[in-house]
């Protein structure tokens, strides 16, 4: 009936759906999660991520949450994905703690069919790679926590 190579695009409210109910759900062995940031999102754009890190590199034990943002163009373009943990990674930008495209692959060579948890699980991968396995770590935390009373970014220097 339906001719070879045609495919069904599923609009972007139903694709979202799966993959809430999919991260709900619980994946793999449990080292990478998400879910909707604001259940209140009628649009569902704010999501949270979070990655556990991998054995035997220096992310190993660290929690890692992220926050990832599905545009209006989601799926047909990445969600902007960025890092509310601190971290060194070599596709990670240090001051904005952003995701860079142009360092990440995948969201280089975006796929209508890639998900959230294959960015989340990718970074993860990253993580174990060469160059980020053995990559000196800021100090646990992250700078919303860190945050004082008047809304300043307390830092510590030592002379």
């Amino acid at each position: 009936m339906g001719s070879e190579g045609s495919s069904v695009v599923v609009p972007r409210n139903f694709r979202l759906l799966e993959e809430l109910e999919r991260g709900e759900k619980g994946i793999g062995d449990g080292t990478v999660s998400y879910g909707m940031d604001d259940a209140d999102d009628v649009y569902m754009q704010s999501w949270t991520g979070t990655i556990i890190g991998p054995p035997n590199t220096v992310h190993e034990g660290r929690i890692y949450q992220l926050k990832l943002f599905c545009g209006m163009d989601y799926p047909d373009n990445p969600p902007s994905v960025r890092f509310q943990t601190r971290i060194n990674m070599t596709c990670v930008n240090p001051e904005t703690k952003v995701v860079e495209p142009c360092l990440f692959p995948m969201l280089a060579n975006w796929r209508r069919d890639y998900t959230m948890e294959d960015i989340l699980t990718q970074l993860k991968k990253e993580m174990m790679s060469p160059q980020n396995r053995k990559l000196t770590q800021p100090p646990e935390g992250n700078d919303e926590a860190r945050i004082d009373q008047k809304g300043l970014v307390v830092r510590c220097c030592i002379f």
